[in-house]
């Protein structure tokens, strides 16, 4: 990508690795520089929390309003009883209205920590696409919108042809999915003089609809731009471990399980990390990452400390580190340890501390544990498990017990 960027805001999306595509990069770039540019991401409420999967593109809102641009959030409470095919095996889970709402009122404390809402030029907003999706007539919608859209067209997007080339059913619910998500756009540059969509490289079908559906019913230039869809350097899925995803609701995840997963980026990973997720200056985050041997461990607690302290506040990131400090240096429990309560009737017969290593979610499964315990993994209080069989009583839960699994994940269990 030879294009030199004159506005602050594409400048930072491209020299922190933000960009994947655009649809015009010149017209945009030149908008930009004119005067304040709203831009939209959508959320489907899919769960009560976002995820480190969702942080890539809450960044670029972020570094969208930092640099004097308008960011929209849109909550899905109406494409979210459709749900979104692109490149999914199968159908989403229907939801109710009420676990809909439910989740759209969980994942709006995360935007909070990241932008400034309220009523200025370049101050966020939150809208729900129910209030124009809810009300809409189904004949009308067909004759105003749907005749702008070609089934040979949509059939040639990739997130589609993926589906029906590995011959998996596609409903017609989720079909029309792309024709809302691009209403969506028509109806926020109509109301809210919105001119951009931003998401990751998947959606780039999706934004492209929105794009020439306004257009032809408009008659007005507007703009998509991709994010790549990132996987670490060891081949997994973006904001994926082995005990599930990783969310950005403290309630969900705890701030020290948050802080952990960072400070356990792989080498190759942190210079990439420390642009996307912080706000650290480029030539800082590349300082760091050229760290080698132990020293590059100092880089990785830098970048654990900023994204806790973005996500959840700069006291929960000392507290985490603190703790991470207690449990590798000095062989502590450490307080901020996810915690698991076993009860005293459980307690009675006594449980098994494989069953233990599975109700922590250090271990998915009873045979992962025994695995675990087989290959010498495990550990109860520092000292290696060697049976997976041995009990544990009420007696020996007077003082909480810590659990480790390899030499960086660990818990600690209470009797409740």
């Amino acid at each position: 990508m030879t294009y030199h960027a004159k506005s602050d805001f594409m400048r930072v999306m491209m020299e922190r690795g933000f960009l994947a595509d655009c649809t015009d990069y010149q017209a945009l770039d030149e908008a930009l520089v004119k005067g304040v540019v709203p831009t939209y991401i959508g959320y489907d409420a899919t769960a009560k929390s976002l995820h480190v999967g969702h942080l890539l593109n809450i960044m670029m809102l972020r570094w969208l309003q930092k640099t004097g641009h308008k960011p929209i959030t849109l909550m899905g409470g109406g494409t979210t009883k459709v749900g979104d095919p692109s490149f999914r095996a199968d159908e989403r889970p229907l939801l109710s209205p009420e676990q809909i709402g439910e989740n759209i009122n969980g994942m709006q404390q995360v935007f909070a920590k990241y932008l400034r809402y309220g009523d200025g030029p370049s101050d966020a907003i939150m809208l729900n696409n129910a209030e124009w999706l809810d009300g809409l007539n189904y004949l009308d919608f067909l004759r105003d919108i749907g005749r702008y859209f070609s089934i040979n067209r949509m059939l040639s997007f990739e997130s589609v042809k993926s589906r029906l080339d590995r011959e998996q059913s596609l409903s017609f619910l989720e079909f029309n999915y792309m024709i809302l998500q691009a209403y969506d756009f028509l109806e926020l540059n109509r109301r809210y003089g919105c001119v951009l969509q931003m998401g990751g490289s998947d959606q780039w079908g999706n934004i492209i609809n929105g794009i020439d559906l306004t257009r032809r019913v408009l008659d007005t230039q507007i703009f998509g731009l991709t994010s790549p869809l990132l996987t670490t350097s060891d081949g997994r899925k973006m904001g994926k471990s082995q005990g599930g995803a990783m969310w950005l609701n403290a309630d969900m995840l705890s701030p020290y399980e948050f802080w952990q997963f960072w400070r356990n980026t792989t080498d190759a990973d942190v210079g990439r990390f420390l642009k996307l997720y912080t706000e650290l200056p480029v030539e800082e985050c590349d300082r760091l990452a050229a760290l080698e041997g132990s020293e590059i461990n100092a880089a990785k607690v830098i970048l654990a400390n900023e994204v806790t302290t973005l996500c959840h506040g700069a006291d929960a990131a000392a507290n985490a580190e603190a703790t991470a400090r207690e449990v590798f240096e000095k062989g502590g429990t450490g307080e901020d340890l996810p915690t698991f309560k076993v009860s005293a009737q459980d307690l009675a017969e006594g449980v098994s501390v494989s069953s233990l290593f599975v109700k922590s979610g250090l271990s998915k499964s009873g045979k992962d544990a025994k695995r675990l315990i087989a290959e010498g993994g495990a550990r109860l209080n520092d000292e290696a498990v060697t049976e997976a069989g041995q009990m544990i009583t009420a007696a020996d839960l007077a003082q909480p017990i810590k659990l480790t699994a390899g030499r960086k994940r660990h818990a600690l269990i209470v009797m409740a």
